[in-house]
């Protein structure tokens, strides 16, 4: 076997829609319909009780089918795919990214996809099944694997597991004592968990209208429905909604559909589940014959060194702040406009440069060109407008983005 990394850009980016699925689920920002049944009545809970619920779970073993969809209202990207669009130089590999970067971005934000999942302890794989082929990530406490069967290629990652057990030592022996520090200075107990849960359903009730929907079954279990409802009439946010299983806590199914939306934009679901412990085969992997494997070990920073560049990076952001350059190199820092679900980011001119005139990506006239088909002209900029998120590239470089109307975006751009 010979290690490889030409085109490990083109490889990283097929793996996104195999990321974006687990962590969907993993952290209950999305919803997914499911289908209400009479027949399932589980006693009645507040929010907050059913929060402590997914809170206490305990599973660490299960295996099942996950489906995940994505129709975020995008403009037709169709003129972008098979060839149309080529972000790098003619024989440029790894470092830029190709047609089939862009489709499978393109399939991620409007396709659907079917990934088995596996857990035992501290044993994972999950395992997407795409048209032919398939994605494989095989997690263990020592190790991981990717592989790509169309590409027959893997990657092996490895950590230095004596330098991992000397910092977990090391920030447990610290752990005490800044844990008396912090109560110091708060002159009072650190809050127990049920006191900051409490603080947290305060905080977000002023923003956010938190109940308990209808009972209903995904993948044959009896499930309770949180729905998070923004209270922010500028937001593009209608509902979110997470599906708890009723016995375990697990989240078992999500989505996130825009306001006065019929259908979610963007949903996962556990299609079957179960909670048996896996056969110990589904987490052994070899590298198939003729596959090239490329080795990957992650270096474990000591303490010591976490330290010292904590104090670099908060040094040299001091530094940057003072003279607005560093490096030779202009440091844009993101502006946050307003709270809540009204949030404005925007990110000052910078190394983007501006969306119109003379000199924009004078180096990139096809990210010039995709930008033309993403996005429609409005007075000042361009905007990219789905059903979630809005984007708007001012004519001057700046990027403004949000879960807002593109007339919110204007009127943060305008200092209004």
């Amino acid at each position: 076997m010979r290690a490889q990394s030409s085109g490990a850009s083109r490889r990283f980016s097929r793996w996104i829609p195999a990321i974006a699925a687990p962590i969907a689920i993993g952290l209950a920002v999305v919803l997914v319909p499911m289908q209400a049944n009479a027949a399932v009545d589980l006693p009645d809970l507040t929010p907050r009780q059913l929060l402590e619920l997914a809170a206490s779970s305990e599973v660490d073993a299960l295996s099942g089918t996950i489906e995940q969809s994505s129709e975020l209202g995008l403009p037709d990207l169709s003129a972008l795919t098979g060839g149309g669009f080529d972000g790098g130089s003619p024989g440029d590999d790894g470092d830029a990214a190709s047609a089939t970067d862009l489709d499978d971005l393109i399939s991620l934000a409007t396709g659907t996809h079917t990934a088995r999942v596996y857990l035992d302890g501290t044993n994972a794989r999950l395992q997407v099944l795409d048209s032919l082929a398939e994605r494989d990530v095989y997690l263990s406490s020592d190790d991981a694997w990717i592989y790509d069967s169309s590409e027959q290629a893997a990657t092996h990652v490895t950590v230095d597991r004596a330098g991992l057990d000397a910092l977990k030592a090391e920030a447990e022996a610290r752990a005490g004592d800044a844990r008396a520090r912090l109560e110091a200075e708060l002159a009072a107990p650190l809050p127990t968990p049920g006191e900051v849960l409490d603080r947290a359903l305060e905080k977000l009730d002023e923003s956010t209208e938190i109940s308990v929907g209808t009972d209903a079954r995904v993948a044959g279990r009896e499930v309770y429905e949180l729905v998070l409802e923004p209270r922010d009439a500028e937001t593009l946010v209608g509902e979110i909604t997470v599906a708890i299983d009723g016995e375990t806590g697990v989240a078992l199914a999500a989505s996130l559909t825009g306001r006065e939306a019929a259908e979610p934009a963007f949903s996962v679901e556990f299609t079957e589940v179960s909670f048996e412990t896996p056969d110990a085969s589904v987490f052994a992997f070899t590298p198939p014959e003729g596959a090239s494997v490329t080795e990957h070990e992650v270096p474990i920073p000591t303490v010591a060194e976490l330290d010292q560049w904590k104090a670099e990076a908060e040094a040299g952001a001091e530094a940057g702040a003072a003279a607005g350059v560093a490096d030779g190199e202009r440091m844009p820092q993101p502006i946050v406009h307003g709270e809540g679900w009204g949030t404005v980011v925007e990110l000052p001119a910078g190394d983007l440069g501006a969306t119109g005139g003379e000199g924009a990506f004078p180096q990139a006239p096809d990210v010039a060109a995709m930008l033309e088909t993403l996005t429609q002209p409005v007075d000042g900029g361009r905007v990219l407008q789905t059903s979630l998120v809005t984007v708007l590239l001012t004519d001057d470089g700046r990027v403004f983005a949000g879960a807002v109307t593109a007339e919110r975006l204007l009127d943060a751009a305008n200092g209004r």
